[in-house]
C-alpha cells in the first residue's frame, strides 16, 4: 500500500513506501511525469529509449506523405522521430502539460511553435494519449 501524495503541479499521485527487487517498474505516474520532463526539453529520443516497450505502437491521427498513420516498433518509432527532426528547420517553443493519468494511461497536450522546412512557421498542438503495460509505453496516439 502506498502513500497518496500531491505533485508540485498539482497532480495526485499513488508513492509506493518501497521498491523491492520484483518490484521494479515504474508507476503509470512516473513515466507520464518523466516523459513531460524529457518532452519539455525537446529529448523526445531519450524518453522514446527510456519508457516505451520495444513493441510499442505510434498511432497519428491520419496518414500523410511522409507518415504512415500507425508505425510498428521501437526502432521504427525513434526512426519516425528524426524523420521528423529532418523536416523541423527551428523549434522556438515546446510545451507539454502537466499529465492526466487514469489506470494504465495518461494524456498530456503537447504544442510547440516550429519553423518547418518549406512550410514556415507554425504552432502546432496534439493531444497525446499513452497506454502503460508493465512499466513501459505500449501506444501513444495523438488527436488534433
Amino acid at each position: 500500500m502506498g502513500i497518496w501524495k500531491r505533485h508540485r503541479d498539482g497532480a495526485i499521485f499513488e508513492k509506493t513506501n518501497f521498491m523491492s527487487a520484483t518490484n521494479t517498474a515504474m508507476t503509470t505516474t512516473e513515466i507520464a511525469h518523466r516523459l513531460v520532463q524529457l518532452c519539455s526539453k525537446g529529448d523526445f529520443e531519450t524518453a522514446q529509449k527510456e519508457l516505451f516497450a520495444h513493441d510499442a505502437v505510434s498511432i497519428e491521427p491520419y496518414a500523410t506523405p511522409a507518415f504512415e498513420k500507425e508505425t510498428k516498433g521501437l526502432d521504427a518509432i525513434i526512426e519516425k522521430g528524426h524523420k521528423w527532426n529532418s523536416m523541423v528547420e527551428e523549434y522556438h517553443e515546446m510545451k507539454v502539460s502537466p499529465p492526466m493519468v487514469g489506470g494504465n494511461a495518461f494524456a498530456v497536450t503537447m504544442s510547440m511553435n516550429v519553423t518547418m522546412k518549406e512550410r514556415g512557421r507554425m504552432d502546432l498542438t496534439e493531444l497525446c494519449v499513452y497506454n502503460v503495460k508493465d512499466g513501459k509505453i505500449v501506444s501513444e496516439q495523438f488527436f488534433m
